[in-house]
């Protein structure tokens, strides 16, 4: 037990670093899509998102597979690299899938926020992006643990 609550607080810690990076380059994407008229005329501010998700998203997959393989899981002898990263990108791409869904689906959500002071309803587009992290932390931790993870010997007491 005292190993699997280790082992949930490194992945806690990088999920927190994997967490900045995609809100990070989320939030900037989002922000330069108002900056700038470049992508006004091409491709709405929904559309964007979606876009912004997946560019974030695909960035943190590389920097929680680099850091979760090395202080995480323990690699399984069995299983190439190639292989392992294979695996982890294809959990990461249905990861990718819950988080597209729920980000356009709480959308309206958005709204919700329009009374509040301009601040909070300025970034108010993250409140789908904190929902969605939320669901996809726990679908990454399970599923890696059970496909990715070498399998503990149960010894006898």
């Amino acid at each position: 037990m005292k190993r699997l609550i280790e082992q949930i607080m490194k992945f806690g810690i990088i999920g927190i670093i994997a967490t900045v990076v995609d809100w990070g380059i989320f939030a900037l994407l989002v922000e330069l899509y108002g900056a700038t008229s470049l992508f006004t005329g091409v491709i709405s501010l929904k559309n964007w998102k979606v876009v912004a998700t997946v560019i974030s998203f695909s960035v943190s997959v590389v920097v929680n597979y680099l850091a979760s393989m090395k202080y995480v899981f323990e690699r399984r002898d069995d299983m190439s690299r190639t292989k392992e990263f294979v695996i982890f990108l294809g959990l990461s791409i249905i990861g990718l899938g819950i988080n597209v869904l729920i980000i356009v689906g709480l959308e309206g959500i958005v709204q919700w926020f329009a009374t509040w002071p301009a601040i909070i309803y300025r970034f108010a587009y993250m409140v789908p992006k904190v929902v969605a992290t939320s669901v996809v932390l726990v679908w990454n931790f399970v599923t890696r643990k059970i496909f990715l993870e070498k399998k503990q010997e149960i010894r006898d007491i």
